[in-house]
């Protein structure tokens, strides 16, 4: 595919929408709507029995949902995702990592996005008090054995893409490792 034009048709401090002209390798028209979003870090609090998650208010869908602790610098700022990840885990839950292990980079949505995220397990958790941002309001945290989260995603509980796709790939490391 080959980019003939693109323009920018919305903005704000989260999110950039692009609409983007394209030509096919047959040189047929096709027309493609970005979303660019930074990159971010999402975190696996693991426990002896299981993990820490949040449940908070996702406006988008219109209830509250569990998820794992996860964040982004933002747009126009950057750093280093292991730091995110660390900063991201004590704002949202008041836990601190003794270990964060790197367990892959993957995709939110790349249908329409280009927004990847770095996913990290936490372990030698000590607990403290969150700090969370304004944007955080009547966010929760709880542990839940592994048995409780899986009855959690067959409840619709913990729908979040990127949440379940990290578990799955933890659950994959740790059976390759194992």
């Amino acid at each position: 595919m080959e980019q003939v034009s693109s323009q920018v048709v919305y903005r704000n401090r989260w999110m950039t929408v692009r609409e983007d002209v394209i030509r096919l390798p047959d040189g047929s028209p096709g027309l493609y709507g970005v979303v660019e979003k930074p990159d971010f870090a999402l975190v696996l609090p693991r426990w002896s029995r299981g993990f820490w998650l949040v449940e908070q208010y996702r406006y988008p869908i219109g209830r509250r949902a569990w998820e794992f602790p996860q964040g982004s610098w933002g747009v126009g700022n950057d750093g280093d995702q292991l730091a995110l990840a660390r900063q991201e885990l004590a704002e949202e839950t008041g836990l601190h990592a003794r270990e964060m292990r790197h367990l892959g980079h993957l995709f939110a949505a790349y249908g329409f996005s280009n927004q990847g995220f770095d996913i990290y397990l936490a372990t030698g958790l000590t607990e403290g008090e969150p700090d969370r941002e304004v944007t955080e309001q009547g966010m929760r945290h709880q542990a839940f054995t592994d048995d409780e989260v899986a009855e959690l995603i067959l409840a619709k509980q913990l729908v979040d893409a990127p949440s379940l796709a990290a578990l799955t790939l933890y659950h994959l490391r740790s059976s390759v490792a194992g």
